[in-house]
């Protein structure tokens, strides 16, 4: 049979109609609009991702802990290395959307029977990110309804499917939902995913009015249904520049881009009138310029920064003999001989630089600072330089990349100790690695900067975890430490309360000292002082000690033949169960057989004969019984009977007790106060002896016994001192407080002090 002309295969219809070729489907029109919709939205994409990174950082220095700043950083450098992903994947999206505009449904779509096995409760998170996705879409079709109507029904007359607002390829709820599909690959935490979504409306919906706009001119142009006419679009924005009506919940006390950027302009403004000021002074001479100078362009200066940046001397001690301005006077000099011309630097490029010169000096000066450590931050002068002369934001923006990590290197390098092997410290050798990079890769890109920091603090990041979990550790064992003390004080106490004074067989000292003093801590630290396990251990040692005294009355041979037994069963229970060694336990019992053995027959000496044939039954056996014991037996040895005249100290195995030196200090000593300044997390300065310092931070105040538990850099204890101990080494001038406040900000602070006292000189 021959085909006919009018007949056409379904199998033909189905390879036309595949997924795979979609663009076929479409009509010409709509393939135009979805190019340049596309285009739009990754013009929008691009100017979110540009701008996310100074908002985090802006986050990230309003932060009330170092675990939200750190999340704000780590949040920002994912943000970085999976733009490229959420870029292509969102875009993607939109394509795939409008593929499907012509794709026939064969049948119903078939809807799942909820029941009550398949429901759950939605998570929380999730929760949050559908509220703010719906408010997102609300205020969007609040001011853009007319103009998503019409796109809406101009593409419902030129496609098969039925299109609502919702389901509209380039309307906000399906753009929302693609951007939130397109960043599920990110991990971070809820409040920066809602940090994202507020950027995507303010990059990409607070303008899509023009995206409305142009997309119902394409379609006009085309033909579809021209009598619809929509109102015109606002005003666009540059991508970056903060839109005219701006969402309520942006921020609370937020000044706009265009403020904020001003009073960063006020703040150098300032600085430059200081410096004008003071010229002419001793630590600011007076430049004395050619009639004829020819002031360099920044460009220029940024060249010649860069030679004397990959010409910078090897690392020494003393990098404040390397003067940054007198470097650069000879380069101008040789340039101005070359050219036959005096060249010199501008009046504002000057002022960065004599800004920038000072705040190093501080640097340079700072005693914070490890001396082997400044040598290094020393060589990132001409950097910082490079930026500021950039960027004049650099003196004002906290939160300015090279301002933050000079900040973050800093804290991380207060508690480095120098051991004289820096090669192999891991601080040290990331340090020393930014420190190269930026001088061989730093010339005008200051991304380099936000890389390094996210890099940095990831570093940072892990090393302070493995130490807080350290320092933690550490602070178990000590609280640990100081109820075994608080527990020894407690039986120490009650053990020379009964025996101190007093001649007791040696077993039963040895006895209470070695074994039982272990039960009666192990009952105090279970379960307290004045518990009733506390007091019955109490009452076994009174029974023990009164069982060895002597006694003549009948009345007291009568209690010690009912006492004794009880008296062993509680003895052996108690030695057991704290884990007292069987062996040393056998040998006292058999001592103290012998001892008790010994007092019944001082009983028998004073007793008059029994009449008759009734035995008399005294001494006790190996088991804890009543034996008995005729007239011939001879008497025991006595036991070896000793005086307790010194007061009975307890020690844990292993431990030596450091006694202090005792020195009264009046309440109100000065060094007294400066210790009840500390605050736990506080960098000390130790000098152990004239040449050797150690760095360490205090961990934990251990209050019940006046401890201070200072750890290193990696949260291992290396000190311990008591309350007075620390003031006597105040008084002596041995340790000295760390400030830990940011070195840049204590820098341009002390920069702007000295320049305020000058002026005022």
């Amino acid at each position: 049979m021959q085909n006919d002309a009018k007949v056409v295969r379904l199998s033909t219809v189905a390879t036309q109609q595949s997924p795979n070729s979609p663009a076929g489907r479409l009509p010409v029109a709509l393939i135009q609009l979805r190019d340049k919709a596309a285009q739009q939205l990754k013009q929008a994409l691009q100017a979110l991702f540009d701008n996310a990174d100074d908002t985090l950082f802006e986050m990230a220095d309003r932060a009330t802990s170092n675990a939200e700043q750190n999340a704000f950083f780590e949040a920002m450098r994912e943000l970085r290395l999976k733009r490229r992903t959420i870029e292509r994947t969102f875009l993607q999206n939109v394509f795939e959307s409008f593929a499907t505009l012509n794709q026939y449904q064969i049948g119903a779509p078939q809807l799942d029977v909820a029941t009550a096995e398949s429901l759950s409760l939605v998570n929380n998170d999730d929760l949050e990110e559908n509220v703010a996705l719906d408010a997102m879409v609300a205020r969007v079709m609040s001011r853009d309804a007319m103009a998503i109507g019409h796109l809406t029904t101009r593409l419902n007359a030129m496609i098969t499917q039925k299109l609502d607002d919702k389901s509209n390829p380039l309307g906000p709820r399906c753009l929302c939902e693609q951007f939130v599909e397109s960043a599920s690959c990110l991990s971070v935490e809820i409040r920066v995913r809602l940090i994202i979504l507020k950027l995507f409306e303010k990059y990409v919906l607070s303008d899509i009015d023009q995206l409305f706009s142009m997309a119902n001119e394409h379609l006009i142009e085309a033909g579809v249904l021209p009598e619809l006419k929509s109102t015109p679009a606002r005003r666009r924005t540059a991508p970056g520049e903060r839109p005219a009506r701006e969402p309520a919940a942006e921020g609370h006390g937020g000044s706009s881009a265009g403020y904020a950027e001003q009073d960063f302009k006020e703040v150098f403004g300032v600085l430059q009138d200081l410096l004008a000021e003071v010229r002419g002074n001793a630590l600011l001479p007076r430049r004395e310029l050619p009639v004829d100078a020819l002031p360099i362009s920044s460009n220029d200066l940024m060249r010649l920064l860069s030679h004397m940046q990959q010409r910078l001397p090897a690392p020494s001690g003393r990098e404040s003999d390397f003067d940054l301005r007198d470097q650069l006077q000879n380069l101008l000099s040789r340039a101005s001989a070359k050219s036959g011309r005096a060249r010199v630097v501008g009046e504002v490029d000057e002022d960065v630089i004599n800004l920038v010169s000072m705040l190093f000096e501080f640097i340079l000066d700072d005693r914070t600072l490890p001396d082997s450590l400044k040598a290094l931050i020393g060589r990132l002068q001409i950097p910082m330089l490079k930026v500021a002369v950039l960027d004049k934001t650099f003196f004002s923006r906290g939160s300015h990349p090279a301002r933050r990590l000079l900040n973050e290197i800093a804290s991380a390098a207060l508690g480095w100790n120098n051991q004289g092997d820096e090669q192999r410290d891991q601080l040290f050798q990331h340090i020393e690695q930014v420190v190269q990079r930026l001088l061989n890769d730093f010339t005008d890109d200051t991304s380099v900067f936000s890389d390094l920091l996210a890099e940095f603090l990831a570093f940072t990041g892990d090393e302070r975890r493995r130490s807080e979990l350290l320092e933690q550790r550490t602070r178990d064992a000590e609280e640990g430490r100081a109820k075994a003390e608080l527990a020894r004080l407690e039986v120490e106490h009650a053990l020379n309360q009964r025996m101190l004074g007093k001649i007791l067989p040696e077993v039963v000292v040895r006895l209470l000292q070695e074994g039982w003093s272990k039960v009666m801590q192990l009952a105090c630290l279970k379960f307290g002082a004045g518990s009733p396990e506390w007091e019955a251990n109490l009452s076994v040692m009174d029974d023990l000690i009164w069982s060895v005294e002597p006694h003549e009355d009948a009345e007291d041979r009568l209690r010690l033949l009912e006492l004794v037994p009880n008296l062993l069963k509680a003895l052996r229970e108690g030695l057991a169960g704290a884990a007292v060694d069987p062996f040393v336990t056998s040998e006292f019992f058999s001592q103290l057989e012998s001892v008790h053995v010994q007092a019944f027959q001082r009983f028998k000496r004073v007793t008059p004969e029994p009449q008759g044939d009734t035995p008399l039954v005294d001494p006790l056996n190996e088991h804890g019984t009543v034996a008995a014991v005729d007239d011939s037996d001879t008497l025991l040895d006595m036991p070896a009977m000793i005086e307790v005249v010194e007061e009975i100290v307890l020690s844990a195995p292993g431990e030596k007790r450091e006694h202090e030196a005792e020195v009264a200090l009046p309440h109100d000593d000065g060094a007294l106060q400066q210790v009840d300044s500390l605050r736990v997390g506080s960098w000390v300065e130790i000098a152990e002896d004239e040449e050797h310092k150690l760095r360490c931070k205090l961990a934990a105040i251990i209050k019940p016994t006046s401890k201070y538990i200072f750890v290193n850099r990696t949260g291992m204890k290396v000190l311990e001192k008591t309350r007075m101990g620390l003031a006597v080494e105040f008084r002596r001038g041995s340790i000295r407080l760390l400030d830990d406040a940011l070195l840049f900000d204590r820098a341009l602070e002390s920069v702007i002090s000295n320049l305020r006292r000058l002026k005022e000189a």
